[in-house]
């Protein structure tokens, strides 16, 4: 009767090869190391925290010692709906968030703001506002606003139904799109 018990060398005979042979250790400097254990980000992104694999990480940049110049953000504005969040799964509205996000900058895809939003040096640094009204009437009043403003957004049409669920901009500088949205609230 065979050994019903095989080794773990027998069968994953890489195990012992990685053991005694362990790969070169990579040194940081003390910022990422004592970053990396108290979790706090130090790359420019918010989405990748230090330590993961692939994590971009500029530890050159001190954004508390910056003596520059405020530089006007450039963001997309997502705009749901109150009555649609009350109603609908959380997970149904925002992904009627990101559909009007998606088709306004693929729809604005040749726009230079757009590109610069979107460019590999960016972007792990959008920025997006999303804020709520309460219901179609005020969506699609906000929609002649903006369009009689020469905004160029998305109205997102849940189908087969066509239900306006959100409207999403293309990217704009902050300064020249805010004034649109200073009376909507932020989505909670």
């Amino acid at each position: 009767m065979a050994c019903a018990v095989v080794s773990a060398a027998f069968r994953f005979p890489f195990a012992i090869r990685r053991l005694s042979n362990p790969a070169p250790r990579i040194r940081y400097p003390s910022t990422i190391r004592s970053a990396h254990l108290r979790g706090i980000t130090t790359a420019s992104s918010m989405s990748q925290q230090t330590g993961e694999i692939g994590a971009v990480v500029d530890a050159s940049r001190n954004d508390e010692n910056s003596t520059e110049n405020p530089v006007d953000v450039v963001v997309q504005y997502v705009v749901l709906r109150r009555d649609l969040i009350d109603s609908w799964p959380l997970g149904s509205v925002v992904t009627q968030g990101c559909h009007a996000s998606v088709a306004a900058i693929w729809s604005f895809r040749d726009d230079p703001v757009t590109l610069q939003y979107c460019d590999p040096q960016n972007i792990d640094s959008m920025h997006k506002v999303t804020l709520e009204v309460k219901g179609e009437t005020q969506m699609m009043n906000l929609s002649e606003k903006l369009k009689l403003g020469g905004i160029s957004h998305k109205v997102w049409m849940e189908e087969p139904e066509n239900i306006p669920t959100c409207i999403a901009t293309k990217p704009y500088p902050k300064s020249q799109v805010s004034s649109f949205f200073k009376k909507l609230k932020l989505c909670k």
